[in-house]
C-alpha cells in the first residue's frame, strides 16, 4: 500500500513509519519539524520511504503531498503540549483542528473526486475525475477524557476538555466522524493513553517518563508538578505504534473511537520512586497550570482487543528499561 503519515518525523510518527515500512508499505512522511526531527527518521533510507517538509495548514504544501494517491492517511501532525496550549491556544487550534480539516478535505477529494457531489446519501462521481479510495486514521488523545474511576475509561466515558489541547482534539474528532457520517469517508478516531519510549523528547516538551529518566541519568533531582497523586496509564511506544498501524488496516473500526492503553495506572509519585531509586532526590514543585491536570487516567482497551485483536505487550518495567538504555546512549 501507499501510505501518508503526517507528523511522521515526530516521536510516535517515526515508530509508525518504521512499522509500516516493516510491513512492506510505501510511506510518505509529512512534517514541518516543529515537534519532529530529521534525526528521528535518519535510519529510513528505504526506496519506499520519502520525507516532505511541509505544513498541514499550507495549501501549497498539501498540493505537493497529494500529487500521489494514498490508501491510508495516518494523521498524527499536531501541537501536543498541554501546558503550551493554555499559553498559545490559537496555535493549538489551527494546528489540531484546522489542520485536520485540511487533511479531511484532501482525502475526500481523492476518494470522491474534485467534481463529485452527493445526491441524498449517494455519491455521484464525475467519470473524468481520477479517484482512489483511502482511509483516515486520526490520532486523538486520552487528554479529552474526564477523570477515570477504578474500572478505567472506555470510549463512552465523559469527555471534559480542561485545556485548549483537549478542546481542539475533540473539535477535530467531531469533524473526522462527521466526514464518515456525512460523506462515507472511511475514518477512525484513536485515543492512545500516555505514550513513552525511545525518541521522545526529555525536555519540557517531552513525556514524564523521559523527563524523569533524563534527570536520573544526569544525576539531577526529579521534580513533580503538584501533589504527585495524579495517575497515568503509560503505554510503551512500540505497543502504541502497533495499535496505530493496525487501526488503519482494520475496516471493523471505521467510524469508531478506539482507546489504547495497558489497563493499569501508576501515580506520578510511584513512577518517580521507580525511576529515582535511591540515586536522586524527588521534589514537589508548584504546578504551572493546575487547572489542566486530570487526576486519574486509566484505560479500558477492551474495544481495541475485540475489534482489532490488539493487546499491549510491554510491561512498564520493560518499557522503562528500554527507554533508559536508549537515553543513556544519547548522553554519552
Amino acid at each position: 500500500m501507499n501510505i501518508l503519515v503526517t507528523g511522521g518525523a515526530g516521536f510516535i510518527g517515526r515508530w509508525v513509519v518504521k512499522k509500516l515500512l516493516e510491513d512492506g508499505n510505501s510511506v510518505t512522511a509529512l512534517d514541518n519539524l516543529s515537534n519532529g526531527s530529521l534525526e528521528n527518521i535518519n535510519e529510513f533510507k528505504d526506496e519506499k520511504f520519502r520525507f516532505i517538509e511541509g505544513d498541514i495548514k499550507s495549501k501549497n504544501d498539501l498540493d505537493k503531498v497529494f500529487e500521489e494517491k494514498y490508501d491510508i492517511i495516518y494523521h498524527l501532525a499536531a501541537s501536543i503540549v498541554v501546558q503550551e496550549s493554555i499559553d498559545e491556544p490559537e496555535k493549538t487550534f489551527f494546528n489540531d483542528t484546522v489542520g485536520t480539516f485540511n487533511i479531511l478535505e484532501r482525502a475526500k477529494k481523492q476518494m470522491f473526486g474534485e467534481n463529485g457531489k452527493m445526491n441524498g446519501s449517494t455519491w455521484e462521481i464525475d467519470e473524468n475525475d481520477d479517484i482512489h479510495p483511502c482511509k483516515v486514521v486520526f490520532m486523538s488523545t486520552c487528554m479529552v477524557y474526564d477523570i477515570s474511576g477504578e474500572e478505567g475509561i472506555d470510549e463512552n466515558h465523559n469527555v471534559k476538555p480542561v485545556s485548549p489541547y483537549g478542546g481542539s482534539k475533540i473539535a477535530a474528532e467531531n469533524m473526522v466522524l462527521s466526514y464518515f457520517n456525512a460523506y462515507k469517508l472511511p475514518v477512525v478516531v484513536i485515543r492512545p493513553f500516555n505514550t513513552y519510549g525511545p525518541f521522545q523528547k526529555s525536555n519540557g516538551e517531552g513525556g514524564v517518563v523521559s523527563i524523569f529518566l533524563k534527570n536520573f541519568i544526569d544525576n539531577k533531582p526529579i521534580n513533580i508538578y503538584g501533589s504527585g497523586n495524579q495517575t497515568r496509564d503509560l503505554l510503551f511506544v512500540k505497543d502504541c505504534a502497533d495499535f496505530v498501524v493496525t487501526s488503519g488496516y482494520k475496516s471493523k473500526v471505521d467510524g469508531q473511537i478506539i482507546n489504547a492503553g495497558t489497563g493499569n495506572d501508576i501515580t506520578i509519585n510511584d513512577l518517580a520512586k521507580l525511576i529515582a531509586g535511591n540515586k536522586v532526590p524527588v521534589n514537589h514543585v508548584e504546578h504551572i497550570h493546575p487547572q489542566s491536570e486530570i487526576m486519574k487516567l486509566k484505560c479500558n482497551y477492551l474495544k481495541a482487543k475485540k475489534l482489532m485483536g490488539w493487546n499491549p505487550h510491554y510491561t512498564l518495567e520493560e518499557g522503562i528499561a528500554e527507554t533508559k538504555a536508549w537515553l543513556a546512549l544519547r548522553v554519552k
